[in-house]
């Protein structure tokens, strides 16, 4: 029991001890996704029909290093939400997802020491695909791990 404690104090001891130089290098600020400068897409309550193209398009930035990105689709039949957005978009009636909804799930890499970097992804839309809503999320990285959602609504009609 002894030899244990005294690991643990050796270890935050350790733990305990860096130097100025790495608390002042270490990121601690959320990666950001924008709008700025740009046409961006998708938006809240844009609507596609099956077939169409969604030509993804925001700008990343991160004060330190971005890292990676995801696209991530799927229905929102049942209403559910994953941000405070203030705009609200018309939803269809609430319904159970039939075996054609649709479901999109994609990595991105970002080439390193990017601080900034504009996206663009054409995302194919099934031509088989149940219509209705659905959500379009983003999720940005940064090299040290932080992380920025945003989540849309849009309509397959």
């Amino acid at each position: 029991m002894k030899k244990f404690i005294s690991s643990l104090s050796l270890l935050c001891a350790l733990c305990a001890c860096s130097s100025s130089d790495d608390n002042d290098s270490r990121d601690m600020t959320l990666p950001v996704i924008s709008e700025q400068g740009i046409t961006a897409n998708p938006v809240e309550c844009q609507q596609y029909h099956p077939g169409d193209v969604i030509p993804f398009h925001y700008v990343f930035t991160d004060d330190v290093e971005l890292g990676n990105y995801n696209i991530e689709i799927h229905n929102n039949f049942d209403h559910h939400t994953h941000s405070g957005s203030a705009v609200e978009c018309e939803l269809e009636t609430k319904k159970e997802a039939g075996p054609k909804a649709w479901v999109f799930n994609q990595d991105y890499a970002i080439p390193a020491g990017q601080r900034t970097y504009t996206a663009r992804v054409d995302i194919q839309i099934p031509d088989d695909v149940e219509t209705g809503d659905y959500h379009f999320m983003v999720r940005l990285t940064d090299r040290a791990g932080w992380q920025q959602l945003k989540a849309v609504t849009i309509k397959v009609k």
